[in-house]
């Protein structure tokens, strides 16, 4: 699939088949997030890949919209290590963008995901460093179901025109 197809086809996907994911496979997603840009290249992430029934029960009662995670055979949550952070602030939008590789690459290869909203949900988030033990520097910022798809979704056409300004804000 190439980039420009992926981007405008992934859809949020919550329901799926109850086929495990081959760790070979969830190796490259780890490594797609990975190759995300970062602040100066802090790359202040951490992943905590979650595969036990226990925990994605227990994610589900930690998250109020986190319900497709019954189904799903695999989260990933994506941390900010605050310790690795060299201009301060930046961590959320670099575990955006390893997020997004996440999301792009599980449909690149026909999986089906969710980003769930972690930060800056602080309920959200210390349910969920409860969980997994946390330290202190490490800021669970979102949460991945992934699994082989039991739905599908059009594409809608989300192009906005009226939304572009050149040079500027007045239309000229």
């Amino acid at each position: 699939m190439d980039t420009f197809n992926a981007i405008k086809t992934r859809r949020s996907i919550r329901r799926y088949e109850g086929k495990e994911i081959p760790r070979e496979q969830i190796t490259g997603l780890l490594e797609a997030a990975m190759y995300a840009p970062s602040a100066r290249n802090e790359q202040p992430w951490h992943f905590v890949v979650v595969t036990e029934r226990d925990l994605l029960d227990r994610l589900m009662k930690a998250h109020p919209y986190a319900s497709m995670l019954a189904e799903a055979p695999l989260a990933i949550l994506v941390c900010g290590d605050t310790n690795l952070e060299k201009s301060k602030g930046y961590w959320p939008v670099d575990c955006s963008a390893a997020t997004q590789n996440i999301l792009l690459a599980a449909h690149a290869w026909s999986l089906g995901s969710v980003w769930l909203g972690v930060y800056p949900r602080s309920e959200r988030m210390e349910a969920i460093r409860s969980i997994f033990s946390l330290p202190e520097n490490i800021q669970p910022f979102s949460l991945i179901a992934l699994g082989h798809p039991a739905e599908e979704k059009e594409t809608p056409d989300r192009y906005k025109p009226e939304r572009i300004h050149i040079n500027g804000w007045e239309t000229r």
